[in-house]
């Protein structure tokens, strides 16, 4: 039996991608992810998630990953529907990730409050990607076999070293695209709020009243909250730059 897991980094920051991951593998090899020390990315140092990911790759049957920049996160967090907002927008791409893996049984980690729910729109959003290119009959629902397949559950990153492999692939390639950036836009750290040089780098745009850059997610509070008057006056939010 081939079992994936699947999860996200970059979730809460400010600046940089949204990245997500799943990594397919047979059932009789994740004991040998516990015994390379595969454990949820953030108990991890940059160099052993670096090294790690190369040892997952080699047991593997397949891993994938999507990358959600900050003008779709944007346009979904601030115009979309209550229950069509960032949970939604994460759950499409673990669909997305999840279309692209052989698997008979997969685990997400969930960020809705109720865990069969996130799992069943998982499940429908990918069935739904399927069908659209088999032209599949069968409707939603409970007739949707994967609704069978796909377990959601919180913490799925630590309780499943399959998710845990996720969670490493999906750190590794978040912080390749924050090295390529830094190159880009100059150094402002991991891009998360609390992060003092993420900090620092947005209250430099913000005091010579510049546009901020790109990579910045403006629907973020952090932005708002960071944005005083200049001159007497505030900058609308829309003002910022999106190229």
């Amino acid at each position: 039996m081939i079992v994936a897991g699947v999860d996200e980094a970059g979730r809460g920051s400010v600046l940089g991608p949204l990245v997500v991951a799943g990594v397919a593998i047979e059932e009789r090899d994740i004991p040998k992810l516990k015994a390379l020390g595969v454990k949820d990315s953030k108990l991890l140092l940059p160099p052993k998630r670096r090294k790690l990911v190369r040892d997952i790759k080699k047991l593997a049957v397949q891993i994938a990953w999507e990358k959600i920049e900050p003008r779709r996160i944007d346009a979904v967090v601030t115009q979309g529907f209550r229950l069509f907002r960032l949970n939604y927008l994460e759950a499409q791409y673990m669909a997305r990730v999840l279309e692209r893996l052989k698997f008979d049984l997969a685990y997400v980690d969930c960020c809705d409050t109720i865990q069969k729910r996130y799992g069943n729109l998982v499940a429908d959003l990918l069935f739904e990607r399927i069908k659209e290119k088999t032209n599949a009959t069968v409707e939603l629902g409970e007739t949707n076999k994967y609704r069978k397949k796909i377990v959601s559950e919180h913490h799925a990153d630590a309780n499943y070293p399959v998710v845990s492999a996720a969670s490493i692939v999906a750190k590794v390639r978040r912080d390749a695209c924050i090295s390529l950036l830094h190159r880009k836009h100059g150094i402002f750290g991991s891009g998360y709020p609390s992060d003092p040089d993420t900090k620092k780098y947005l209250r430099g745009f913000v005091e010579r009243a510049e546009i901020l850059p790109s990579i910045t997610r403006l629907s973020w509070v952090t932005i708002r909250n960071l944005y005083q008057p200049v001159n007497g006056q505030i900058k609308p939010i829309n003002e910022f730059s999106r190229d």
